[in-house]
């Protein structure tokens, strides 16, 4: 017996069906444009308060700990500014969620902040007391650097151009402060984390708002 053949689709299910495909592609081709600028900048500034403070620290543990809080002053100021950027794109009426593109973004940044976490740890060896003076001298610097910039070009991939840019940067001085001892880590960290962050936080800004 011959099979019953189920009707076509309608030309309204059709074109309903081809307008969501092509929504779904041009969401996923598009960059992720939530950069907070200002964000970056007040990042900057926390970094550059941080440098000289951890500088004067005698204690390794004391220097540890203020690079430790300036990071998470640092990433809760820059989560905070992300969402009220995307919270001004959206609108007040629209609803507030993660695109493909920002999720491609997190995603490229956030392993590099863990792996960073991770190896931090397990280089103070907490099962040991005392942190050898060449961490805070020359590794934790470089290592931070690179794996800032690791994570921000990563995730820079799917956003605009000036983030690659910014990660690039830090890149090479991480490499600088893990090959060239003589160079205070506070030093890099507050041209780094402080003074090219405020650089490329206000282009951003600039060119692609707040």
């Amino acid at each position: 017996m011959a099979t019953r053949r189920l009707d076509p689709p309608t030309l309204h299910d059709r074109a309903v069906q081809d307008l969501s495909y092509i929504r779904r592609t041009m969401e996923g081709a598009a960059a992720f444009t939530d950069v907070p600028g200002w964000g970056l900048v007040g990042v900057g500034v926390t970094a550059l308060v941080a440098a000289p403070v951890a500088y004067r620290q005698a204690a390794p543990e004391r220097w540890l700990l203020v690079w430790m809080v300036a990071a998470v002053v640092g990433a809760s100021l820059g989560g905070a500014t992300m969402l009220a950027k995307m919270r001004r794109r959206v609108g007040h009426g629209g609803s507030l969620r993660l695109s493909v593109p920002a999720r491609k973004f997190l995603f490229g940044f956030w392993p590099a902040m863990l792996v960073g976490a991770v190896l931090t740890v397990a280089l103070i060896d907490p099962y040991t007391p005392g942190i050898p003076p060449h961490l805070l001298a020359r590794v934790f610097p470089g290592l931070w650097l690179l794996l800032y910039g690791l994570g921000v070009t990563t995730a820079g991939i799917f956003s605009i151009r000036a983030v690659p840019l910014m990660g690039f940067g830090f890149l090479m001085l991480g490499i600088v402060a893990l090959f060239m001892p003589t160079l205070n880590g506070d030093l890099m960290m507050a041209l780094g984390f402080g003074v090219w962050q405020v650089v490329c936080g206000f282009r951003i800004a600039q060119r692609h708002g707040g």
